[in-house]
C-alpha cells in the first residue's frame, strides 16, 4: 500500500510544473507528508506555509465568520464552510482541499504558473480518496 509520502511524490512527479505537494493536519498545523523539488523549500519555509494554510481554513477570522453565519441561520454550532481554496502568487498556484471524511486533513499542491489549472485540480481531487484512506 502506498504511503502519504508516496502519494505526494507521485503528484509532484506527474503534474507538469508541480513544485510541491503536502498533507497538513489542520488541528495541529503539522505536515503529515510533504514532497517537493525546490531547494529553498526548507523545513522552516514548509512549516510557515502549513501554518498559513491552517489560518486560511481554521483561522480566527474564518471561525468568526462561520460563527456569525451559524447565528444568522439559527444553527446550534458553526460548521466548517471552506472546503477548497485556490491561490495565486506572482509565480505559483496553490490548490488546497479538505480531505473528504477527514475534516482535519488538507491536501495542498503548489505549481508554477505554467501549470494548467484544470490539471492541478484534477490531480488534487484524484488524490483525495487515496489520501483519506491513509490519514489518521
Amino acid at each position: 500500500m502506498a504511503s502519504l509520502n508516496d502519494l505526494c511524490n507521485e503528484m509532484v512527479k506527474d503534474v507538469p510544473d508541480a513544485l510541491g505537494a503536502a498533507v497538513v493536519d489542520l488541528d495541529s498545523g503539522l505536515l503529515l507528508s510533504v514532497a517537493h523539488n525546490v531547494p529553498y523549500f526548507t523545513q522552516s519555509y514548509l512549516d510557515a506555509v502549513a501554518a498559513a494554510a491552517v489560518d486560511m481554513f481554521r483561522g480566527k477570522t474564518i471561525s468568526s465568520v462561520e460563527s456569525l453565519l451559524a447565528d444568522q441561520r439559527g444553527e446550534p454550532e458553526p460548521r466548517r464552510l471552506i472546503q477548497e481554496v485556490q491561490m495565486a502568487t506572482e509565480k505559483t498556484y496553490h490548490f488546497m482541499s479538505i480531505v473528504p471524511d477527514k475534516p482535519s486533513a488538507l491536501m495542498v499542491l503548489i505549481t508554477g504558473r505554467k501549470a494548467n489549472l484544470g490539471m492541478g485540480w484534477s490531480a488534487v481531487r484524484g488524490a483525495l480518496p487515496k489520501v483519506a484512506a491513509l490519514c489518521p
